[in-house]
């Protein structure tokens, strides 16, 4: 065994681990520790305060100080992948995913999916989205031709005995010839149907949805009525949609069968249904030896998400930093690693920002016009912010904190767009009610974000010579519910597992 002099960066990891809810800086007896990809640190550890001895003495010197206060904090910025943010995002929105209907395989047939319960949520005309079988053939979109509690029926499968990591997911559903139709009726877009019950599909307001597959029966015949848009209320013949990504046209779809498509909304919850998730962090150290593969790591304990920015620059990678407060920090020699599973990491393309985005747009909110005129054509720059404000709570007789406060849930950030008439400057001074949304599509599959309710600042146009005039914008979120009541969140997301070609 030959001790080693220095260890390198690269010989590092980062993974995290779910503590058991309600009970901070305590983790579950198998807990799983998940992989990330760290660009870099920002800080990660515990910092300690000391206070130094300094009674008035003829020698004029200090004696040995002692140790007071530790402030555990974690932070990094990773790229954004399709994955890597859907579980750990539920801790910085302090709520849980809202699925539709996801479950795991324990067996397929040449026609069916085989499934422990729940299979009936996979109504027919569903489409599903399978992942993680063996057999190519099992993966990917499927059309649900018949359910029942314990089995899902789907065209081209084979036999196959999965993993548990298998599952299908329902992501959208198909309407029956002519059954969707699409009205603007002074400015007011309405999806309607005669046999599909809209209230079947777990949609949520504020929800996006896509509309249109990618073959020409599946999709409304003018290409402004396909696309991303905003669920403004649900009803069983109708679905009223206030955010068009164009502008729509009535249209019977006569002979048509309509595909919509959705996914996993996470927006931040009211009352019983905000969630506070305490994480621990662990970054593995490398081995002190040449004669072993044992690591040495340190912890971050009671970990709870505090700040997350999103940033999209031009011609770059959308990367996202993410920051926590702990209560605690502990290291642990080579071997002495915590406990539980630690799956491999799962590979998956970083979304850019040249080609991977299919809408950015910031608006005036009108509740008659839902594709209303976009107060700038492009950007340079863009950030979302989220500040939880979680401070820890310290006490006598403990080193560190015994728990974290969370206070406001602040979302905000800056745009800088390219200038080109004064709308945006009149939005700032009025005081406008703005709405944001953006979609990235990537690999038949997306992530979406919407911001219902914004009040812009700054607005100040930026003139440099032979360079084109830019404008900077700060935004601050609130509340939609002003403008639209079952709207009372600040910010949502929408993770899609499938988008058809089109949305891209």
């Amino acid at each position: 065994m030959v001790a080693v002099n220095k260890i390198d960066s690269n010989t590092t990891g980062l993974r995290y681990a779910k503590e058991v809810a309600g009970e901070i800086g305590v983790l579950p007896g198998s807990p799983v520790w998940t992989p990330l990809e760290p660009n870099s640190y920002s800080d990660f550890g515990g910092s300690v305060s000391m206070v130094a001895r300094n009674p008035i003495n003829p020698g004029r010197q200090r004696k040995k100080g002692v140790i007071t206060d530790l402030d555990a904090s974690g932070g990094f910025n990773m790229d954004l992948t399709q994955s890597n943010l859907q579980d750990i995002m539920q801790g910085f929105m302090f709520a849980a995913l809202r699925l539709k209907t996801e479950l795991v395989t324990t067996a397929v047939s040449g026609t069916q999916y085989t499934v422990a319960s729940g299979g009936a949520g996979f109504a027919v005309n569903s489409l599903l989205f399978a992942s993680g079988f063996a057999v190519p053939g099992n993966n990917g979109l499927k059309l649900v031709t018949a359910s029942t509690a314990t089995t899902v029926s789907c065209a081209g499968l084979a036999v196959e005995a999965p993993a548990a990591t298998n599952k299908i997911v329902r992501v959208g559903v198909q309407g029956a010839s002519g059954d969707i139709t699409i009205t603007n009726s002074a400015g007011v877009v309405t999806l309607g149907s005669t046999t599909l019950n809209f209230t079947t599909l777990g949609l949520t307001p504020g929800e996006w949805i896509f509309i249109g597959g990618d073959l020409t029966a599946e999709q409304f015949s003018t290409a402004a009525n396909n696309g991303f848009a905003r669920v403004r209320s649900v009803a069983a013949n109708s679905i009223i949609l206030d955010k068009t990504q164009g502008t729509v046209v009535t249209d019977a779809g006569t002979g048509k069968t309509i595909r919509i498509y959705f996914g996993r909304v996470l927006k931040n919850e009211l009352d019983s249904l905000i969630v506070r998730q305490s994480y621990q962090l662990e970054r593995t150290l490398g081995a002190p030896d040449t004669a072993s593969s044992n690591v040495q790591a340190e912890y971050i304990v009671g970990a709870v998400p505090n700040e997350f920015t999103l940033n999209v620059a031009t011609a770059d990678k959308v990367t996202v930093d993410l920051s926590f407060v702990g209560i605690d920090s502990q290291v642990v020699a080579a071997g002495s690693l915590k406990s539980g599973t630690r799956p491999a990491l799962t590979e998956t393309d970083a979304f850019n920002t040249s080609s991977d985005f299919s809408r950015i747009k910031m608006a005036v909110y009108s509740s008659t016009n839902a594709a209303p005129t976009a107060l700038f054509a492009f950007i340079t720059e863009m950030t979302l912010t989220i500040n939880n404000n979680v401070t820890p709570n310290k006490a006598v007789s403990r080193l560190g904190a015994f728990d974290v406060t969370a206070g406001t849930f602040e979302v905000g950030g800056s745009v800088t767009a390219y200038f080109a008439d004064i709308a945006a400057i009149n939005a700032v001074r009025n005081n406008s009610n703005i709405t944001m949304d953006a979609h990235m599509v990537k690999n038949n599959a997306g992530i979406s974000f919407d911001i219902p309710l914004i009040s812009l600042g700054d607005g100040r146009p930026e003139v440099e010579q032979d360079e084109p005039i830019t404008l900077p914008l700060e935004l601050n979120a609130a509340t939609g519910a002003s403008l639209v009541n079952t709207m009372d969140h600040t910010l949502l997301f929408v993770f899609y597992d499938y988008l058809p070609t089109l949305a891209g």
